[in-house]
């Protein structure tokens, strides 16, 4: 049998889980938590410092094979993002007795004095940092496990400009003196370094912390997505009926196929209804709309709406470049529905960068081959659809007839699995399964 025992968050072991330890034949954790137990390992028990994770299972696994008894010490409780899975993958669920310990999150939002049920939790240790940076852009509470690479500074320099947003660094939680929980912005965060004490930053919409109505389903389900897509136009202020239509706008989201963590741009995003139901859906938004009284149509919009897209009023292609200075990371997903004669060269430039797929809407037949030209030419795999549809309208008389709505292009890109984008220049974090 392999005890799992959470530990780390100040509260000290139960007698059950220090007998254990007693018990124990080999004892495996990091250093400061065998520190924190040595007075109750056996004489003549075998103590591994955790560092590596192979060579920790293989030792392990002599013990199990042999029916000696094993303690694993893990921070807080290891089930949760922790130990255990790798434990469980290894040895089978079956063979473990975990004790949970406080986990850094909940120990973090009690620090704080907020519920955390309607809080999402990602993490960025050994992963990819750009998922949770776009979380905390769409989610208004967030939990960020933090990792090298992927602490308060880098979190905080990926969030300047972004959303309002606060920071809460949670640093040696359970240490009674060395514990500290600072409230910080983005932009602070970003100037200090922070050393290797934090383990968790809650990232905070203080506008937003407490939820208006009790929450039935935790977690990122509290958030999920909306009940229905595709919004009818009347959802959204627009001038002049230059606005997406739903049934277009129905299809553009299945193919950009928004999801909490990615980001997408939507560019000349005119009344921005595709940015909004992109992050209805969970991804962070970047809309990009060249006059100012657009710019300001896209903003009311998503606050009708309850979500955050950032506005950047610029034209296309010429403002896109700038776009990588404000961002962490290249777009997800990308869709253009505006342009004029510059399409060809916005296509382009967009369907260089996306990682995942660009979707472009065009009214005009003729510029439908230069479009596909350039998405081929980004290297995209391309298709597309012509979209013509009649909707139910009145006649005198209680009757019904079809009105027909304007044909629309939709041509989308879609990159090759194993074709991905690599960006060198840009911090994308590390690979592997944190602990």
């Amino acid at each position: 049998m392999i005890t799992v025992i959470g530990t780390g968050t100040g509260a000290p072991l139960p007698p059950d889980a220090t007998a254990a330890v007693a018990g124990a034949e080999l004892v495996v954790g990091a250093r400061r938590h065998l520190a924190s137990v040595s007075a109750s390992v056996a004489e003549g028990a075998e103590q591994v410092v955790l560092g590596a994770l192979a060579p920790a299972l293989d030792i392990i696994e002599e013990y199990v094979g042999k029916e000696r008894p094993v303690v694993v010490l893990a921070s807080g409780d290891p089930g949760f993002f922790g130990i255990v899975r790798a434990l469980a993958e290894r040895f089978g669920a079956g063979r473990l007795d975990v004790r949970p310990g406080v986990s850094s999150v909940a120990a973090a939002f009690a620090r704080s004095g907020l519920t955390w049920d309607d809080a999402v939790v990602v993490s960025a240790h050994g992963r990819e940092l750009r998922t949770a940076v776009n979380v905390c852009r769409a989610r208004p509470k967030v939990a960020v496990l933090t990792g090298p690479g992927a602490g308060p500074a880098e979190l905080g320099s990926a969030l300047v400009g972004g959303p309002a947003r606060v920071l809460v660094v949670a640093a040696s939680l359970g240490d009674p003196e060395l514990e500290r929980v600072e409230r910080v912005t983005p932009a602070e965060a970003a100037a200090r370094d922070w050393g290797d004490a934090v383990s968790v930053v809650l990232c905070l919409d203080e506008a937003r912390v407490v939820a208006p109505v009790g929450v039935t389903v935790a977690g990122a389900a509290a958030n999920a997505g909306p009940a229905q897509w595709a919004l009818d136009e009347r959802e959204f202020t627009h001038r002049d009926s230059m606005i997406t239509k739903f049934e277009v706008r129905a299809l553009a989201l299945a193919r950009l196929g928004p999801r909490l963590g990615d980001l997408v741009w939507d560019i000349g995003a005119g009344s921005g209804s595709v940015a909004v139901e992109c992050a209805r859906l969970g991804a962070a938004v970047v809309a990009v709309e060249k006059t100012s009284d657009g710019a300001e149509r896209v903003r009311a919009n998503a606050a009708a709406h309850g979500v955050d897209v950032r506005v950047v009023e610029g034209s296309a292609p010429d403002d896109l470049p700038s776009l990588s200075e404000l961002e962490l990371d290249e777009p997800d997903a990308v869709f253009i529905g505006g342009g004029g004669r510059e399409l060809p060269a916005i296509v382009t430039s967009c369907a260089r960068r996306a990682r995942r797929t660009v979707v472009v809407a065009m009214a005009a037949l003729d510029r439908v081959p230069a479009v596909r030209t350039a998405l081929i030419g980004a290297g995209l795999d391309c298709d597309g659809v012509l979209l013509q549809s009649s909707r139910l309208a009145p006649l005198p008389g209680e009757v019904t007839r079809l009105a027909a709505t304007n044909p629309v292009f939709l041509l989308w890109g879609t990159r090759p699995v194993a074709d991905p984008v690599v960006d060198t220049d840009r911090h994308t974090g590390r690979e592997g399964v944190p602990l």
